[in-house]
């Protein structure tokens, strides 16, 4: 008998932007692909929303699908709309902050 690996992510093409929807006053995450050697995990921010300032053992690169964010890196502001792409270094202290509405696709590297 074969055994089939459930997969998180869905089958044959998606629009990352129409993958996961906005909630008022939220953040809404989905995992994609969660592996031992990262994740990619789909991000939907609500505006004024974020996540305060951490830290994480691994490099993450954000890429945004829609909206505006600003993400602060050790202290420095960056901002960012859709289609741009930053990369929050292992160990460096960051944050993120919807300044409209945003979504982005966040790809964890653990090895």
């Amino acid at each position: 008998m074969e055994i089939k690996e459930k997969k998180e992510y869905p089958q044959g093409k998606f629009k990352l932007d129409n993958f996961i929807d906005y909630q008022t006053a939220a953040v809404v995450s989905k995992t994609l692909i969660n592996r031992p050697s990262g994740t990619i995990t789909l991000f939907a921010f609500d505006e004024g929303q974020g996540l305060s300032e951490h830290t994480a053992p691994f490099d993450a690169v954000v890429q945004i699908v829609d909206g505006e964010a600003e993400i602060i890196i050790s202290g420095e502001s960056y901002f960012l709309t859709s289609g741009e792409t930053i990369i929050m270094p292992a160990g460096e202290p960051h944050a993120l902050k919807a300044i409209k509405c945003f979504k982005m696709l966040l790809t964890m590297i653990k090895s």
